[in-house]
């Protein structure tokens, strides 16, 4: 118990899957979490579950004028920010040739756009106290080719290089702000279900080390990002860490 003691932390998408996971485990360690998230009832129900004096908010991660509200809440109500889970997220099943460009900039504006404003309006904050953790939500997507999830991996991509340059930015100007990209592989979230037609059915993940071809559970992300979060990931900074059970260097 206590990693994140006395920390404030601020999830995006936290109102299911991983943005859930996620909060869930921050609070269990002592952070204080931010639960926000679209669909400002969802948000209300993890921050309720969690407890700790999580509160909720609405936020809608593609509106710079929301970014800003949020943040002037948390100066507010807390007067620091320690982390930032920049996790909300959507899925489009495209390829290059059947993806519209209204579509592209969809999916671009919530996970490309979304973290760029959350990495953009967190660090004046986080750099008001202690500095603090920015953890970006990527995706093996970025480093594998999916042509069905074309949009989604190109915002991914663009997640990827974002997490490098502000990390090396912060270095650079002296910022006790660390930067990592975290790199899930297939997680039984609703995300998932929804890119596999199989809505509201979810597998039961079985606990020790699973075979390939098996989903992960979000705890395994979750169990990532607390320590991304925590002081005792204080060396880890640019970093692209791969969740994935092994998809990734699979040689066939």
């Amino acid at each position: 118990m206590g990693r994140v003691e006395g920390k404030v932390a601020l999830v995006t998408g936290g109102g299911s899957g991983l943005g859930a996971a996620d909060s869930e485990a921050l609070a269990r360690e002592g952070a204080s979490v931010v639960v926000t998230d679209v669909k400002l009832e969802t948000a209300l129900a993890v921050a309720d579950r969690i407890g700790n004096g999580a509160v909720a908010m609405a936020l809608d991660v593609s509106d710079e004028a929301q970014w800003i509200a949020v943040m002037q809440e948390i100066d507010a109500r807390f007067g620091r920010l320690d982390v930032l889970v920049n996790n909300a997220g959507v899925v489009l099943s495209a390829d290059v040739e059947d993806t519209t460009l209204e579509q592209y900039r969809w999916v671009n504006a919530i996970m490309s756009d979304g973290v760029f404003l959350g990495c953009k309006h967190a660090i004046p904050l986080m750099n008001k106290r202690d500095g603090g953790s920015i953890i970006n939500m990527s995706s093996t997507g970025a480093l594998l080719g999916y042509p069905i999830f074309f949009a989604y991996s190109a915002a991914k991509g663009a997640v990827r290089a974002m997490t490098k340059s502000v990390a090396v930015m912060c270095q650079e100007k002296g910022y006790k702000i660390r930067c990592n990209s975290v790199h899930p592989g297939s997680i039984e979230t609703p995300m998932v279900q929804t890119a596999e037609g199989r809505i509201g059915q979810a597998k039961e993940i079985p606990d020790g080390v699973l075979p390939p071809g098996t989903p992960g559970h979000p705890k395994d992300v979750a169990a990532l990002v607390l320590f991304l979060a925590s002081d005792e990931s204080r060396f880890i900074n640019g970093a692209e860490l791969v969740v994935d059970n092994a998809v990734t260097i699979r040689p066939f």
